[in-house]
């Protein structure tokens, strides 16, 4: 049933074909700028952190589409229906999270890949490639697609929680940008490193640690954490509360 009313949607094709072209065209855009780093830089430049810089829009396409697929149905009263159907709201936010969640992570994982591709033919030839053979490069492709798939996720709890639209948007978007821009202008990376936006760019997307910085599978495991707590939490609060 999820699964019927996700496809069934417009906004999930116009989002996730936004995400598709978006990310790539950013990667493109990004590479094409690229220039060969200094004598100095050169150990620590890292063009896949480049090429993979199109995540921090796909994320908030992909973040908006999970409020979406909760806050949607109480905007139009079809949840009524869904509970009707599937009274156990511990169940029906699983399956939502399940559907989406699935089809999220294979879509990121598909525009990951396409964006590193696309991105390394607008490459400087005098700037070095790089390669999924290379050190950490298939990792961090891989974990930029399902970063993908997690704040999806996030986005499905965030709506679960306070199921209106524009206040989990609002709620999404700070934690994914105003929060970690904030914190680092304040404190550095010694807080903004354990926000998603700051896991991706700086733990995941990335070939060469970033010091100061999580490491890829440590900024892993706290994305997994948030998204548990957060689904748990939606859960939580749903079953306590009318529909």
């Amino acid at each position: 049933m999820e699964w019927i009313k996700l496809r069934s949607l417009r906004s999930t094709w116009w989002a996730m074909a936004a995400a598709v072209v978006a990310m790539p065209a950013i990667g493109i855009l990004t590479m094409a700028n690229t220039r060969p780093p200094s004598a100095e830089k050169a150990a620590t430049f890292d063009p896949l952190n480049n090429v993979l810089a199109g995540v921090a829009l796909g994320q908030l396409l992909i973040g908006v589409l999970g409020v979406l697929v909760v806050t949607g149905e109480y905007s139009s009263g079809a949840i009524r229906s869904t509970l009707a159907a599937v009274p156990n709201r511990r169940t029906l936010l699983a399956a939502k999270a399940g559907v989406f969640g699935l089809l999220t992570l294979a879509v990121g994982e598909l525009v990951a890949f396409a964006t590193f591709f696309a991105g390394r033919l607008a490459l400087d030839p005098a700037v070095p490639s790089p390669s999924l053979t290379g050190p950490g490069v298939l990792r961090g492709v891989l974990l930029a697609g399902a970063y993908l798939a997690m704040v999806g996720l996030l986005g499905v709890a965030v709506g679960a929680v306070l199921r209106h639209t524009a206040a989990a948007i609002g709620t999404l978007v700070g934690a994914l940008y105003v929060l970690p821009a904030v914190l680092s202008g304040l404190t550095g990376t010694a807080v903004a490193k354990f926000f998603p936006t700051m896991i991706a760019a700086n733990s995941l997307a990335v070939s060469k640690p970033v010091e100061g910085c999580l490491s890829p599978w440590t900024g892993f495991a706290v994305l997994c954490l948030y998204v548990l707590a957060a689904l748990g939490a939606g859960g939580w609060l749903l079953v306590r509360r009318d529909a």
